[in-house]
């Protein structure tokens, strides 16, 4: 059903002063959206897999049922298992295989370390002597160690942020292949079957200054990430099969002239517009659609603000995206985008500027949009008209993202706990449980269980 348009704009200009968000103009203007809310970018698909960040197609969700609301260290605990290294990379699932990233550090003697700290450019650096990248496969039914791959090492490597790790970017996968990206540091492919690296991609340089945070996506043929450091702004395609760059597409738009304000941490997201597959990425201070196919850029969108050092994944339904800007106060907009030419700040339906997440990754449900901020604040949001329908304090700082699973959200503090919440116009929390280790990773959900990478320990949760 086409809503009244002129009945929805009157509605929204009576009751604009009341709510937290502002409307644009472009809302009043011919659109095409449906009030029903279906998953307009990807169906829900078997919840036997979780092959990239954010489960399949980026959305964060999954089939997964069955799954239990509470639990505890010694209930409805199917295995822990110690993760080697460390890192914040979210596991991925596929045909009984969970994958991880990790990275081993040698720290540097106190002498050492003080004279390296001289080099910080930015508060909350931290340096290691070295460091090597490790890919970890376990088994889903066990949680038993199949095979840890030595990746690569740095000698010396660029300081990192001390909420970020080396291996914080989420592998993806196929039926064939794993792919982990470690940002400057380097993308391998494992093949599945052999166990063994069929090819590494060591070319693509760029300083993070905080360390590297980009998930990459599968494409067709190709494996597509964003690079946005503060010397380097691009998102390049390899070739799944050889590693080799297909195309590489500099960032067009014009910058901060402070080089710390130019870097961004997102991971890109198709959609289909009009008939056409675009590439939707979100950079410092710009949203940008390329054709994945060439890596030609569409379209480009200004922020119309300062938002860099951005990590959340931009999401897409029924001709709307949502964005996080980031830093320095990130601000939340619902654009209009039903044209494959592309969007402009006229086409903003909706801003939000309240307790926006910088870190984790907002989700759609039931026609709500659901996030939480690094501080703690939940908030749910009507998605198409961004009314507020509750904001609540859930408790501690978060940096891994919601995910929605068996009818229910699922989300993880930097303290352990992770918060059961029912999706709904009216709060509904369902449970706390909290975990040995801080959860900077998101969790996934597959066939009858959650896994959640804690600082330490990866652990299978289901009904006992």
């Amino acid at each position: 059903m086409i809503p009244d348009l002129k009945a929805v704009g009157r509605f929204f200009w009576i009751q604009r002063k009341q709510r937290m968000f502002s409307i644009n103009k472009g809302y009043r203007r011919a659109m095409t959206l449906s009030t029903g809310l279906v998953i307009g970018s990807l169906a829900i698909v078997s919840g036997q897999e979780w092959d990239e960040f954010r489960g399949p197609g980026g959305t964060g969700y999954s089939a997964a049922t069955n799954l239990p609301l509470s639990w505890t260290e010694n209930e409805n605990i199917g295995w822990k298992t110690l993760v080697p290294g460390r890192g914040w990379s979210s596991p991925v699932v596929r045909d009984g295989e969970i994958w991880l990233t990790a990275s081993e550090e040698i720290q540097l003697s106190p002498e050492d370390r003080k004279k390296k700290m001289q080099s910080a450019r930015i508060p909350g650096l931290s340096p290691v002597e070295s460091v090597t990248l490790l890919a970890l496969c376990f088994d889903e039914e066990t949680g038993r160690l199949k095979k840890k791959f030595v990746l690569g090492d740095s000698s010396e490597p660029p300081l990192i942020h001390s909420l970020n790790s080396f291996s914080s970017p989420t592998a993806v996968m196929d039926d064939r292949s794993v792919f982990c990206s470690f940002g400057t540091f380097g993308t391998w492919c494992i093949d599945r079957k052999t166990k063994s690296v069929k090819w590494e991609n060591r070319s693509l340089q760029l300083d993070h200054e905080t360390g590297p945070g980009s998930s990459p996506i599968l494409w067709n043929d190709l494996l597509i990430f964003n690079c946005d450091g503060i010397d380097e702004q691009f998102v390049v395609a390899l070739h799944k099969d050889t590693g080799q760059v297909v195309w590489k597409t500099d960032r067009s738009g014009e910058l901060n002239a402070r080089d710390s304000l130019r870097k961004a941490f997102s991971t890109p997201i198709i959609v289909s517009v009009g008939g056409q597959q675009q590439l939707v990425s979100a950079g410092a201070d710009w949203l940008y659609g390329y054709e994945p196919e060439t890596g030609r850029e569409l379209w480009r969108m200004s922020y119309g603000k300062l938002g860099f050092s951005n990590v959340p994944r931009p999401l897409y339904e029924n001709g709307l995206l949502y964005v996080c800007t980031g830093y320095a106060r990130s601000s939340l907009f619902a654009i209009r985008f039903d044209d494959p030419s592309g969007p402009d700040l006229e086409d903003v339906l909706w801003r939000y500027d309240t307790q926006v997440p910088t870190m984790p990754t907002p989700i759609l449900t039931q026609g709500l949009l659901v996030m939480v901020s690094d501080r703690g604040i939940a908030t749910c949001l009507d998605a198409v008209s961004g009314e507020v329908y509750w904001q609540k304090r859930l408790g501690g700082e978060f940096a891994s993202s919601p995910i929605l699973a068996d009818g229910h959200l699922f989300t993880g503090n930097r303290d352990g706990e992770v918060f059961v919440i029912r999706p709904g116009k009216e709060y509904a929390l369902i449970s706390t449980n909290e975990l040995d280790g801080d959860i900077m990773a998101t969790p996934a959900a597959v066939s009858q269980h959650l896994l959640i990478r804690t600082r330490e320990s990866l652990y299978r949760i289901e009904k006992n």
